[in-house]
Protein backbone atom coordinates (compact mmCIF):
# COMPACT_ATOMS: atom_id res chain seq x y z
CA UNK A 1 0.00 0.00 0.00
CA UNK A 2 1.41 3.50 -1.24
CA UNK A 3 0.49 5.71 1.60
CA UNK A 4 0.48 9.65 1.27
CA UNK A 5 -0.65 12.72 3.46
CA UNK A 6 -3.51 15.16 2.04
CA UNK A 7 -4.17 17.28 4.91
CA UNK A 8 -6.12 19.57 2.57
CA UNK A 9 -7.64 17.00 0.30
CA UNK A 10 -11.36 18.38 -0.96
CA UNK A 11 -12.61 17.06 -4.15
CA UNK A 12 -12.17 14.17 -6.70
CA UNK A 13 -9.30 15.37 -8.01
CA UNK A 14 -5.96 16.30 -5.84
CA UNK A 15 -2.52 17.23 -6.57
CA UNK A 16 -0.02 16.45 -4.26
CA UNK A 17 2.94 18.12 -2.86
CA UNK A 18 5.82 18.58 -4.65
CA UNK A 19 8.03 16.55 -1.93
CA UNK A 20 4.82 13.62 -2.16
CA UNK A 21 4.87 13.66 -5.65
CA UNK A 22 8.73 13.25 -6.07
CA UNK A 23 8.39 10.34 -3.83
CA UNK A 24 5.55 8.81 -5.94
CA UNK A 25 6.95 9.19 -9.42
CA UNK A 26 10.47 9.30 -8.77
CA UNK A 27 11.60 6.90 -5.55
CA UNK A 28 8.13 4.29 -6.25
CA UNK A 29 8.48 4.97 -10.03
CA UNK A 30 4.07 4.82 -10.55
CA UNK A 31 2.79 5.52 -13.49
CA UNK A 32 -0.63 6.51 -14.35
CA UNK A 33 -3.53 4.37 -13.96
CA UNK A 34 -1.07 3.30 -10.71
CA UNK A 35 -3.25 2.95 -7.34
CA UNK A 36 -2.43 5.50 -4.56
CA UNK A 37 -3.88 5.67 -0.86
CA UNK A 38 -4.52 8.95 0.52
CA UNK A 39 -4.65 9.79 4.11
CA UNK A 40 -6.05 13.24 5.57
CA UNK A 41 -4.93 13.05 9.35
CA UNK A 42 -8.82 13.51 9.98
CA UNK A 43 -9.37 9.74 10.04
CA UNK A 44 -11.04 9.51 6.42
CA UNK A 45 -8.55 7.21 4.10
CA UNK A 46 -8.82 7.82 0.02
CA UNK A 47 -8.84 5.18 -2.17
CA UNK A 48 -7.37 6.76 -5.83
CA UNK A 49 -5.26 6.33 -8.96
CA UNK A 50 -2.83 8.37 -10.63
CA UNK A 51 -4.27 10.99 -13.14
CA UNK A 52 -1.12 12.82 -14.13
CA UNK A 53 2.43 11.27 -13.19
CA UNK A 54 4.47 14.48 -12.92
CA UNK A 55 7.00 14.24 -10.79
CA UNK A 56 5.95 17.34 -9.25
CA UNK A 57 2.57 17.66 -9.48
CA UNK A 58 1.29 14.45 -9.05
CA UNK A 59 -2.76 14.26 -9.64
CA UNK A 60 -4.80 11.90 -8.06
CA UNK A 61 -8.06 11.17 -8.88
CA UNK A 62 -10.16 9.86 -5.97
CA UNK A 63 -12.27 6.42 -6.36
CA UNK A 64 -13.59 5.89 -2.90
CA UNK A 65 -13.46 7.42 0.56
CA UNK A 66 -13.29 5.16 4.17
CA UNK A 67 -14.06 7.49 7.34
CA UNK A 68 -13.53 7.22 10.97
CA UNK A 69 -10.67 4.61 9.15
CA UNK A 70 -8.67 3.02 12.37
CA UNK A 71 -11.23 4.78 14.96
CA UNK A 72 -10.10 3.63 18.26
CA UNK A 73 -12.23 3.62 21.39
CA UNK A 74 -10.62 6.17 23.82
CA UNK A 75 -8.22 9.16 23.88
CA UNK A 76 -5.01 9.35 24.67
CA UNK A 77 -3.16 12.16 25.94
CA UNK A 78 0.31 12.37 27.20
CA UNK A 79 1.98 15.37 28.71
CA UNK A 80 5.88 15.66 29.16
CA UNK A 81 8.53 17.16 30.02
CA UNK A 82 11.06 17.04 26.82
CA UNK A 83 14.30 15.40 27.09
CA UNK A 84 17.67 17.38 27.36
CA UNK A 85 19.04 14.95 24.44
CA UNK A 86 15.55 16.50 21.56
CA UNK A 87 16.64 12.94 19.96
CA UNK A 88 14.90 10.98 22.97
CA UNK A 89 11.41 12.67 22.93
CA UNK A 90 11.61 12.50 19.09
CA UNK A 91 12.17 9.24 19.40
CA UNK A 92 9.03 8.75 21.72
CA UNK A 93 6.66 10.80 19.41
CA UNK A 94 7.51 8.64 16.76
CA UNK A 95 6.86 5.02 18.44
CA UNK A 96 4.21 6.31 20.22
CA UNK A 97 1.84 7.53 17.21
CA UNK A 98 3.06 3.84 15.63
CA UNK A 99 1.28 2.66 18.91
CA UNK A 100 -1.53 4.84 18.96
CA UNK A 101 -1.35 8.41 20.60
CA UNK A 102 -3.93 11.44 20.21
CA UNK A 103 -2.39 14.28 21.56
CA UNK A 104 0.80 15.29 23.27
CA UNK A 105 1.72 18.22 25.00
CA UNK A 106 5.50 19.27 26.13
CA UNK A 107 5.79 21.20 29.74
CA UNK A 108 8.08 22.71 31.23
CA UNK A 109 8.51 21.52 34.63
CA UNK A 110 10.74 23.02 37.68
CA UNK A 111 13.40 20.32 36.83
CA UNK A 112 13.39 20.62 33.08
CA UNK A 113 16.19 20.67 31.43
CA UNK A 114 14.87 21.30 28.21
CA UNK A 115 12.13 24.36 27.72
CA UNK A 116 12.67 25.45 24.02
CA UNK A 117 11.10 22.70 20.97
CA UNK A 118 10.89 22.85 17.44
CA UNK A 119 7.05 21.28 16.69
CA UNK A 120 7.40 21.76 12.94
CA UNK A 121 10.22 18.95 13.22
CA UNK A 122 7.77 17.16 15.83
CA UNK A 123 5.22 17.39 13.21
CA UNK A 124 7.14 15.54 10.32
CA UNK A 125 8.00 13.12 12.60
CA UNK A 126 4.28 12.34 13.55
CA UNK A 127 3.08 12.66 9.85
CA UNK A 128 6.49 10.16 8.98
CA UNK A 129 5.46 7.38 12.26
CA UNK A 130 1.37 7.93 11.06
CA UNK A 131 2.16 6.92 7.68
CA UNK A 132 4.30 3.72 8.56
CA UNK A 133 1.99 2.37 10.73
CA UNK A 134 -1.11 2.64 8.37
CA UNK A 135 -3.39 5.36 10.42
CA UNK A 136 -5.62 8.01 9.24
CA UNK A 137 -5.93 10.17 12.23
CA UNK A 138 -2.66 12.72 13.17
CA UNK A 139 -2.16 13.50 16.54
CA UNK A 140 -2.55 17.17 18.26
CA UNK A 141 0.61 18.52 18.82
CA UNK A 142 0.96 21.61 21.21
CA UNK A 143 3.46 23.84 22.12
CA UNK A 144 5.13 24.03 25.10
CA UNK A 145 3.09 24.94 28.49
CA UNK A 146 4.37 25.75 31.73
CA UNK A 147 3.30 22.79 34.64
CA UNK A 148 0.79 25.28 36.17
CA UNK A 149 -0.90 26.32 32.72
CA UNK A 150 -0.98 22.97 31.85
CA UNK A 151 -2.69 21.93 35.02
CA UNK A 152 -5.15 24.62 34.63
CA UNK A 153 -6.09 23.40 30.99
CA UNK A 154 -6.67 20.14 31.96
CA UNK A 155 -9.47 21.07 34.43
CA UNK A 156 -12.10 20.32 31.45
CA UNK A 157 -10.95 17.24 30.74
CA UNK A 158 -13.62 14.84 30.79
CA UNK A 159 -11.37 11.63 31.22
CA UNK A 160 -9.03 10.18 33.71
CA UNK A 161 -5.94 11.49 34.91
CA UNK A 162 -2.82 10.33 35.77
CA UNK A 163 0.61 11.67 36.96
CA UNK A 164 3.62 9.07 37.13
CA UNK A 165 6.15 10.06 39.49
CA UNK A 166 9.19 8.31 41.06
CA UNK A 167 8.19 6.64 44.62
CA UNK A 168 8.42 9.88 47.29
CA UNK A 169 7.71 7.56 50.61
CA UNK A 170 6.92 4.26 51.65
CA UNK A 171 3.62 3.72 49.98
CA UNK A 172 3.73 3.07 46.18
CA UNK A 173 1.23 4.24 44.11
CA UNK A 174 -0.99 2.20 42.12
CA UNK A 175 0.29 0.19 38.96
CA UNK A 176 -1.33 2.21 35.95
CA UNK A 177 -2.60 -0.76 34.60
CA UNK A 178 -4.62 -1.48 37.50
CA UNK A 179 -5.74 2.35 37.68
CA UNK A 180 -6.98 3.02 34.80
CA UNK A 181 -10.57 2.01 33.04
CA UNK A 182 -10.63 0.55 29.93
CA UNK A 183 -12.43 2.79 27.22
CA UNK A 184 -12.11 6.00 28.93
CA UNK A 185 -10.30 8.77 27.86
CA UNK A 186 -7.15 9.71 29.35
CA UNK A 187 -4.24 11.88 30.48
CA UNK A 188 -1.15 11.08 31.76
CA UNK A 189 1.52 13.61 33.08
CA UNK A 190 5.08 12.03 32.54
CA UNK A 191 7.80 14.57 34.35
CA UNK A 192 11.84 15.28 33.52
CA UNK A 193 15.00 13.53 34.03
CA UNK A 194 14.90 15.42 37.94
CA UNK A 195 11.01 14.17 38.35
CA UNK A 196 8.33 16.45 39.54
CA UNK A 197 9.03 18.60 42.16
CA UNK A 198 6.96 18.03 45.20
CA UNK A 199 4.93 21.28 44.28
CA UNK A 200 4.34 20.27 41.12
CA UNK A 201 2.19 16.48 42.39
CA UNK A 202 0.46 18.02 45.18
CA UNK A 203 -0.83 20.83 42.40
CA UNK A 204 -1.93 17.84 40.18
CA UNK A 205 -3.30 16.37 43.26
CA UNK A 206 -5.16 19.04 44.00
CA UNK A 207 -6.82 19.16 40.21
CA UNK A 208 -8.21 15.76 39.88
CA UNK A 209 -4.77 13.57 38.84
CA UNK A 210 -4.14 10.67 40.45
CA UNK A 211 -0.69 9.19 41.50
CA UNK A 212 0.32 6.18 39.63
CA UNK A 213 3.77 3.67 38.62
CA UNK A 214 5.19 2.60 35.56
CA UNK A 215 6.63 -0.54 37.50
CA UNK A 216 9.18 -0.99 39.75
CA UNK A 217 12.35 -0.24 37.57
CA UNK A 218 12.98 3.54 37.34
CA UNK A 219 12.77 4.85 33.97
CA UNK A 220 14.03 7.47 31.40
CA UNK A 221 11.99 10.06 30.55
CA UNK A 222 10.95 8.80 27.14
CA UNK A 223 10.89 5.10 28.21
CA UNK A 224 8.08 6.24 30.85
CA UNK A 225 5.95 7.86 28.43
CA UNK A 226 5.53 4.91 26.16
CA UNK A 227 5.19 2.07 28.80
CA UNK A 228 2.22 4.56 29.51
CA UNK A 229 1.47 4.74 25.62
CA UNK A 230 1.59 1.12 25.05
CA UNK A 231 -0.01 0.01 28.30
CA UNK A 232 -3.38 1.76 27.63
CA UNK A 233 -3.87 0.63 23.89
CA UNK A 234 -2.98 -3.09 25.19
CA UNK A 235 -5.20 -2.48 27.70
CA UNK A 236 -8.04 -1.26 24.99
CA UNK A 237 -6.79 -3.70 22.37
CA UNK A 238 -10.17 -5.84 22.55
CA UNK A 239 -12.46 -2.61 21.87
Amino acid sequence: MHLFYTPDIDGALYTLSEDESKHAIRVLRLQKGDPLTLIDGKGNLYTAEIAEDHPKRCIAHVTDVQKEYGKRSFHLHIAMAPTKNMERTEWFLEKAVEIGLDEFTPIQCEHSERVVIKTERLHKIAVSAMKQSLKAYEPALHEVLTFPKFIQSANGFAGEKFIAHCERDKQSPTLLKNSYTKGRDALILIGPEGDFSEQEITLALANGFREISLGKNRLRTETAALAACHTLNLLNEDL
